[in-house]
């Protein structure tokens, strides 16, 4: 029969075997049949019980009752065995013994109960930790980016976003901020109110703030309840008689109260915080009143990193964190967000700062989610795995299709009808697998123009600084024709300003900083060049400006080289993500008519395939390149010369950056100990075994010989010592 438990509304089917014992379907329905018999039992003493009712539907609170002790409880599943001792709980006390009953992992599937409403479903769905997409969708001017995104990060995981430009990685960072509102499906958070950091790819920053006052804006809702308050209380002073007003005030200012208590506002403590986080993003006491514009690209992303980390969040989100970096501060990076046990979702394309830190990879393609539970090493071994795997199994199923067909058409209508029949039927039922999709790459090449002079680029007795801090000091270098140079050292150390003095934006203190004389045609790829571009213009108008004696057909054709097809080319430059700016940017850049490329951090925005599309443009450019950057894959790949800014000097490395290396000592043990720390992070492969199939069933047969003569060998002895 059921038996009706009151107090939680449930009903539960029982059947009693004895006075003594009973089977139920859940530990907690017996725990209540328990109950009930014992109500109507002699009882010999009295035991004060809590009990929870084992349905997963039922929120019920717990209920205290007393009883005599002794009932067996049983759960059919059990087969009339005790329950298990996890299924119960107890809790022994000097006055009273108190028995938890939970719900068994043995009980019975489908119990009947009432429907949860929306809001218990929520609840029970949530993610202990973290946060939870489920079948998450975005569509953006007709075009859906996302279809069907499912993936999670908990406690302890820092999971990695990867995917091409475009295919809605950032997009997911500002759904889970809540920046956007999703068209389907759910994003589940452990709480209602969770704190959610979020360091964007474009600088968040007031630069005409000082340092300290720009990480004091981290607190704006806790100042502004703080401006309030003081406001509601001077106005209290002053509202004399009127009750009516002395009323709002005080129902304002109990409010108040109520969330500067919830938010933990403290002056004193957000100063400690602040003077603590300071030294730890690099910077000094003095830096305190400097201004947020006095400082470079990596220097104000520093400043963007800890606004995230002062609001102690319980998941931080983090979109390409390491563009503005130079190496030192990559590898703080990665050493401080290691010791962060907060749950993180990191966007980058750089891909040794993803095999540091990331221990779950989710990538993006065609509007679907996949997850590798591993760094982006692995991430890159399994999916090529799987699309081997897929592909040999499509070409075999492609194979089979194809016979089973010529089957069909070759004994249709004649007297082996009956399997042309079973044939097409097996076609029919067949569960067709699909050819792995991929991106297809179509390279480009700059224009370049007549060939220039030999000499390029000459800087002489250069001596500047930039308000307290002197970069340089009578340094002096010459570039010629050809050369692929790159310009490295720390941020802030004056690599860009050189770049802005060749293009005139800047003049030096002292010295000079000039070009050569025939045919020097600078093209100048600024560090957040997608800042330049025209927000209110098309993609296909960007380049249209600037391309005069293009065809429609070839900038069409260029544009479809970066991805922007069909009807992307019509899209305003305001819609598209921060990847899609930087590749539009590029494209205006290569179509720049040039004898001299002069680069600031060109791969900042780039996925890996344009990135690689890149580096294979410049080694086919002709003309002459000089690079800043901090990529040093990049680095690797292009330049011929490595010129090191240090200590108000630019200190020539006449060879490429692998003989850089070996001639910076330092850099070279920062080096080797990030290769082995990433080597050691890495998914380590059972090596197979070199023997035949037939040598191995041969080993095989010999060891189980030895074996039988050992053991037979052992038993002769054996029996030889008892007789003697």
């Amino acid at each position: 029969g059921t038996q009706h438990v009151p107090e939680c509304d449930c009903t539960w089917p029982v059947k009693m075997l004895a006075p003594s014992s009973l089977a139920a379907c859940s530990p907690a329905a017996a725990a209540w049949v328990a109950v009930s018999q014992a109500k109507r039992a002699p009882t010999d003493h009295s035991s004060s019980v809590s009990w929870s009712c084992g349905a997963r539907k039922c929120l019920r609170p717990q209920q205290r009752w007393s009883f005599a002790a002794g009932p067996v409880l049983r759960s059919p599943s059990s087969k009339g065995r005790p329950l298990r001792r996890t299924s119960l709980r107890v809790v022994q006390s000097s006055a009273e013994a108190d028995i938890v009953a939970e719900p068994a992992k043995d009980a019975k599937k489908g119990k009947k109960g009432k429907k949860k409403s929306d809001a218990e479903e929520r609840v029970s769905s949530r993610p202990t930790s973290g946060v939870r997409l489920v079948g998450v969708q975005k569509t953006f001017y007709k075009d859906q980016v996302l279809k069907d995104v499912n993936w999670e990060v908990l406690k302890g995981e820092r999971v990695g976003l990867v995917g091409e430009n475009g295919a809605g990685k950032t997009t997911q960072l500002r759904l889970i901020a809540g920046e956007l509102e999703l068209d389907a499906g759910e994003i589940q958070k452990c709480r209602d109110n969770m704190k959610i950091a979020y360091l964007t790819q474009e600088f968040d920053v007031t630069k005409t703030n000082t340092v300290r006052e720009e990480l004091v804006s981290a607190f704006g809702e806790a100042l502004q309840s703080a401006k309030e308050l003081e406001r509601v209380e001077k106005e209290l002073e002053q509202c004399g008689e009127d009750m009516e007003k002395m009323q709002s005030l005080l129902e304002e200012l109990e409010q108040l109260q109520s969330t500067a208590s919830s938010e933990n506002f403290d002056q004193f403590a957000i100063d400690r915080r602040i003077d603590k986080i300071m030294p730890e993003l690099g910077f000094t006491a003095d830096d305190n009143d400097r201004l947020v514009a006095s400082f470079s690209g990596g220097w104000q992303m520093r400043i963007c990193l800890g606004k995230c980390l002062l609001q102690e969040p319980d998941l931080i989100l983090l979109d390409e964190p390491t563009n503005h970096l130079d190496l030192d501060a990559i590898t703080w990076l990665e050493s401080y967000l290691k010791k962060i046990d907060v749950p993180m979702v990191i966007v980058s394309h750089d891909r040794e700062f993803l095999d540091q830190l990331c221990n779950k990879t989710v990538e993006t393609d065609f509007g679907v989610s996949t997850t590798y539970k591993g760094n982006y090493s692995f991430y890159l071994a399994d999916k090529k795995r799987q699309m081997e795997e897929q592909m040999m199994k499509w070409e075999r199923q492609q194979k089979e299709i194809s016979e089973l067909e010529d089957m069909v058409r070759r004994l249709s209508g004649g007297a082996q009808a009956g399997r042309a029949e079973q044939a097409k039927k097996q076609l029919e039922s067949m569960a067709r697998i699909e050819k792995p999709r991929t991106h297809k790459r179509i390279p480009f090449h700059f224009t370049q123009a007549e060939r220039s002079g030999k000499k390029v680029v000459s800087i002489k007795h250069l001596t500047h600084s930039f308000g307290p801090k002197e970069l340089f000091k009578d340094a002096n270098l010459e570039i010629e024709r050809g050369q692929r140079v790159a310009f490295i050292g720390p941020n802030g150390c004056g690599k860009s300003t050189i770049l802005r003095m060749l293009m005139e934006n800047l003049k030096p203190d002292e010295g000079s900083v000039e070009m050569g004389q025939y045919n020097i045609l600078p093209n100048y790829f600024e560090q957040n060049q997608a800042e330049a571009l025209d927000l209110e213009k098309t993609v296909l108008e960007t380049l249209t400006q600037v391309t005069t004696d293009w065809k429609d057909t070839e900038i069409k054709g260029l544009l479809g080289r970066f991805m922007f097809k069909g009807e992307d080319i019509h899209k305003k430059v305001k819609v598209l993500s921060g990847g899609e700016k930087a590749k539009l940017a590029l494209a205006k850049f290569i179509v720049t008519k040039s004898t001299l490329l002069l680069l600031d951090e060109p791969t900042n925005h780039l996925d890996i395939p344009s990135k690689e599309l890149l580096e294979e443009a410049l080694r086919a450019f002709e003309g002459t390149i000089v690079a800043v950057s901090h990529d040093r894959y990049f680095l690797k790949q292009i330049v011929s010369r490595v010129i090191e800014v240090k200590d108000g000097k630019l200190v020539d490395y006449d060879g490429n950056y692998d003989y850089y290396l070996q001639m910076n000592k330092e850099i070279a043990e920062k080096q080797a100990y990030r290769e082995e720390a990433i080597e050691a992070a890495a998914p380590k492969k059972k090596a197979k075994s070199k023997m035949s199939k037939a040598e191995k069933l041969a080993a095989k047969k010999e060891k189980a010989r030895n074996f039988s003569a050992k053991k037979a060998k052992g038993k002769i002895a054996k029996n030889a010592k008892r007789w003697n």
